[in-house]
């Protein structure tokens, strides 16, 4: 077992997390169960400076999609042999949890994250792309199943794929939605500028958002695009809490060019897309029951 103290500080660790600050960094271990499945327990701030409760009474469900990612990535460099610089992308995330299991309470929130990995192929001795399948348990019950796609690309093809677009210069900031329109309480955390028409809203871009650009980035973050969706289906429908999401990351969203998220309400909870050069970059559902 690779074991790490819960109040991460290793420079190294948090590289193998994708992440730059200790506080943003949230697995804490990782254990090899066999060749394809893995357990890595993690720990959840009850106060993150993003990652907030909900309404005052829920813990952040954009927690388990954040905990999924890094649970992957630790799992592909320390146990799978995915070199560090190497780029990541996840075509899909989905997760179904309830609210009566985000609850806030006075006891820690230590998860422990079972990870299945299916359907790997490999580029050579190179892991090429894989399924990974998660379930998140929290005091011998479950917490939240989840699923995703993802692919991997060396640091040398990926310079190729997208060196051109290391010094695009971002967009400007635009001005913000109003944060309790956007289920928020601080202006720095909106990710949607003022509606251009119903339902339809700006991309607002902070280079300077200590989480959501934590590190370089040369395309919008994936983190940043769910969170997006997460603040369309609030200003849709107030009060929102999505216990349940399915997304699909279509292509690269680009830092310097104009991105539009659309939301529209369905029986199941509210659909949303961004748009960026005329065509669909980013889809995702949310239901809130």
């Amino acid at each position: 077992m690779i074991q790490f103290s819960s109040r991460v500080t290793g420079e190294h660790f948090r590289r193998l997390v994708h992440r730059t600050d200790p506080q943003d960094a949230f697995p804490t271990g990782v254990t090899r169960l066999s060749d394809t499945r893995f357990c890595v327990p993690a720990h959840w701030p009850r106060a993150h400076r993003f990652f907030a409760p909900v309404g005052g009474r829920h813990q952040d469900p954009l927690l388990i999609a954040e905990t999924m990612r890094q649970a992957a990535m630790l799992v592909c460099h320390a146990e799978l042999g995915v070199p560090l610089g190497d780029a990541f992308v996840m075509w899909e995330l989905s997760y179904t949890t309830a609210a009566g299991h985000l609850v806030l309470g006075d006891e820690p929130w230590d998860v422990m994250v079972e990870v299945s990995c299916s359907d790997i192929r490999r580029r050579g001795s190179s892991l090429g792309s894989m399924r990974v399948d998660f379930v998140l348990r929290r005091d011998g019950g479950v917490l939240a199943t989840c699923g995703s796609r993802i692919s991997c690309t060396s640091a040398a093809a990926y310079r190729r794929l997208r060196g051109h677009r290391a010094a695009a210069a971002p967009a400007s900031l635009l001005p913000a939605l109003a944060p309790h329109t956007a289920g928020r309480t601080s202006e720095r955390d909106v990710v949607l500028a003022p509606p251009v028409a119903p339902g339809r809203w700006p991309l607002r871009l902070d280079i300077r958002h200590p989480t959501l650009f934590g590190r370089p980035n040369d395309h919008v973050p994936g983190i940043l695009l769910l969170e997006a969706a997460r603040q369309a289906a609030a200003a849709t429908v107030p009060g929102f809490l999505p216990v349940s999401l399915r997304s699909d990351f279509l292509r690269y969203v680009e830092l310097d060019r104009p991105c539009r998220i659309d939301a529209t309400t369905a029986p199941e909870g509210v659909l949303v897309r961004a748009v960026q050069d005329g065509g669909t970059v980013f889809t995702c559902a949310l239901g809130s029951s």
